[in-house]
């Protein structure tokens, strides 16, 4: 049975489809989803409109509001799902991240597992840091590029607060890797880190052998700020 307030969505999202818009946004993202054809600004505007007026759900329900907005064909509807959980990043208990597991491992591409990593893993870890050791061993277990990528990139807004070894450590173990998303994700964790430690990043990529997509993205700041 559909939550009301994912039927709430819908109404509010589905008034300001545009078939027209949706034709080059299906396109951009290789055909792997259904859209409505609401641009992000527009659909910034849609959510701050919903949630001031049907404020936010209990706790308790974000789970199956989740899902079920998850199960929906257009990818509006994932975008949504995951800010709506971004408002929660402070109330979330740690078996959450299972929840964030599942936004992961089902209709993944980077649009989506991007901000899941960074704005709601990140987050999570940092509050739960006893989840980090083995659910980033899980996740490079796995198989699944896109938990690797998560590996890869939760902690791409911890500047300082990297953990260095880590990071490193998960590089080294997907280094051989032949996935585009896994050797641009190395390459932008390290370039990322860079900005905080650029004498570290240019270390490790001249005594680690990586892809040559990996060195150029990692590199690009130091470079650019070398110039």
């Amino acid at each position: 049975m559909k939550d009301d307030y994912v039927r709430l969505i819908e109404e509010k999202f589905q008034a300001s489809a545009d078939p027209v818009k949706a034709l080059p946004m299906k396109k951009y993202m290789k055909n792997l989803f259904e859209f409505l054809g609401i641009q992000k600004p527009q659909r910034i505007l849609l959510k701050k409109e919903f949630l001031k007026k049907e404020r936010l759900p209990g706790v308790e329900r974000l789970e199956e509001i989740i899902k079920q907005l998850w199960n929906l064909p257009e990818r509006e509807y994932q975008y949504f799902g995951f800010e709506l959980v971004e408002h929660y990043r402070k109330q979330l208990k740690e078996q959450d991240i299972d929840l964030l597991e599942y936004m992961i491992t089902n209709k993944s591409w980077w649009d989506t597992v991007d901000f899941i990593a960074s704005c709601l893993v990140g987050p999570h870890f940092k509050r739960f840091p006893h989840l980090v050791g083995p659910y980033t061993a899980k996740w490079l277990a796995s198989g699944n590029m896109w938990l690797q990528r998560t590996a890869l990139l939760f902690q791409l807004k911890y500047k300082a607060g990297t953990d260095v070894e880590l990071m490193f450590q998960i590089i080294r173990q997907l280094a051989d890797s032949k996935e585009f998303f896994i050797r641009k994700a190395i390459g932008w964790a390290l370039r990322e880190y860079s900005k905080t430690n650029p004498a570290a990043v240019m270390k490790f990529v001249e005594n680690q052998p990586l892809s040559n997509l990996s060195k150029r993205e990692a590199l690009k700041v130091i470079v650019r700020k070398s110039n």
